[in-house]
């Protein structure tokens, strides 16, 4: 098996690496590092946790010289993830007297100025506060020579696309330059057309969004059986886990319930400041809190090696999201567990994301044996009206019915008229 010495890696990375706990490097490091060191540019396609962050830090601390100016901006769409690609190229380059800043919306803009300042040689940053920076004056690209898009499909889902072509037409034309991502939908293929000089693509895991690794199971459930299994499962299991809700208010009110249960349990979600996030996310990676509640923003930012399990308390929407959840347990080669609650009004989108998934998933209705009883709003009882008036019944029913609505949110139910209605529709929201 290739060790990392082999791929061309300068002793004072190798010391750090080999402190780290890393021997073997992961196929997309053993893929990239060799053709990066080289100076071509990469694109590079791997699923979540597959160990691509080393991939670019390493052969970008090799290349860089300290001389306290920017040669190397990786650009990340979340200042979670931002803040974890600084954490582990400091771990890689702990030995190189090299310096990573953080650039990211939240933190005063003062803060990042005194850092810049200082002098650094790489820069981390999200696209929208790189760009204050830019306008301001305040960071200057003249010698940028390693350019990476991470996690380049979220930055295009998250509308960053004309904010990065804006950064890159900023950079000197002599760079090298890498784009990571977990899927490749043409806006993707064709940013890398156009700034990526004859890359070499390294697509290792193209088709593996199965999760593999993971013991992945599902329970179907009433809405109000949710906090009962929830705490069941907490109880089981050892280590430290993660629960992701639909929404923020869905997220507060689960941390509420675990804090009445005198668990430690801290939380992530849209409205928090940046403080409170640093705050809850330093409690979870130490170790101090045992669970984290979160929405999606914090999916891709996550990389704690001890995650045990991961509760998906609500069903994602659409199932890249799913995965890039479960992806925050069996990080780097490790086991992990991650558990759906499905209740009765997604199941048919979780039937969706479960076509997806190309592992054995246990079904813990049948394991558990709870019985799924989803209540068929079409054999409710229509009772005549009086003084010889006719009733209809459309296929949500009359006034009062319970229905599944076209005018209502995707999967409500709603008070409605005719086949179903959506005013007054309960659906599932997004923080």
């Amino acid at each position: 098996m290739t060790k990392f010495e082999e791929l061309g890696v300068s002793q004072d990375i190798l010391k750090a690496i080999e402190e780290m706990g890393f021997e073997d490097p992961f196929p997309i490091q053993e893929a990239a590092i060799p053709v990066l060191l080289t100076g071509r540019d990469v694109v590079g396609q791997a699923h979540t946790g597959s160990g691509k962050t080393a991939a670019y830090a390493v052969s970008m601390l090799q290349d860089i010289k300290p001389d306290r100016t920017i040669q190397g901006l990786v650009l990340a769409p979340t200042r979670e993830l931002a803040m974890q690609i600084t954490d582990a190229i400091r771990e890689f380059g702990r030995y190189t007297d090299i310096r990573v800043a953080t650039i990211y919306g939240g933190q005063g803009m003062n803060v990042q100025t005194d850092a810049l300042e200082r002098g650094v040689e790489i820069l981390v940053a999200t696209p929208g506060r790189l760009i204050d920076h830019l306008k301001r004056g305040t960071i200057e690209m003249n010698d940028v020579r390693h350019v990476v898009l991470d996690e380049a499909d979220t930055m295009l889902d998250m509308g960053f696309i004309d904010d990065i072509q804006f950064i890159l037409d900023l950079t000197p034309e002599e760079k090298v330059m890498s784009l990571f991502s977990a899927t490749m939908p043409v806006e993707i293929l064709r940013l890398s057309e156009d700034y990526l000089k004859n890359p070499k693509h390294f697509l290792l895991d193209a088709d593996d969004l199965s999760g593999e690794g993971i013991d992945q199971s599902f329970l179907i459930l009433r809405d109000r059986e949710k906090e009962k299994h929830l705490l069941d499962f907490i109880n089981k299991t050892q280590g430290q886990k993660i629960v992701f809700c639909s929404t923020k208010y869905r997220t507060r009110d689960v941390v509420r319930m675990l804090h009445r249960a005198k668990m430690d349990a801290v939380a992530i979600e849209g409205d928090m400041s940046q403080h409170r996030r640093e705050l809850s996310m330093g409690k979870f990676r130490s170790g101090t809190a045992e669970i984290l509640v979160a929405t999606d923003v914090a999916s891709r930012g996550i990389d704690v090696p001890q995650v045990q399990l991961v509760i998906n308390y609500d069903v994602p929407n659409q199932d890249l999201v799913y995965f890039h959840r479960i992806g925050r347990t069996a990080r780097a080669g490790a086991k992990g567990k991650a558990i759906t609650f499905v209740s009765y009004s997604s199941v048919s989108d979780w039937n969706m994301i479960k076509r997806q998934i190309k592992v054995e998933l246990t079904d813990l209705n049948k394991e558990m044996g709870i019985e799924v009883n989803i209540p068929d709003p079409l054999k409710r009882q229509v009772v005549p009206r009086r003084h010889g008036q006719s009733h209809r019944s459309g296929s949500g029913g009359g006034r009062g019915g319970f229905g599944r609505g076209r005018g209502g949110p995707r999967g409500g139910f709603g008070r409605g008229r005719g086949d179903g209605g959506g005013r007054g529709g309960f659906g599932r929201g997004r923080d």
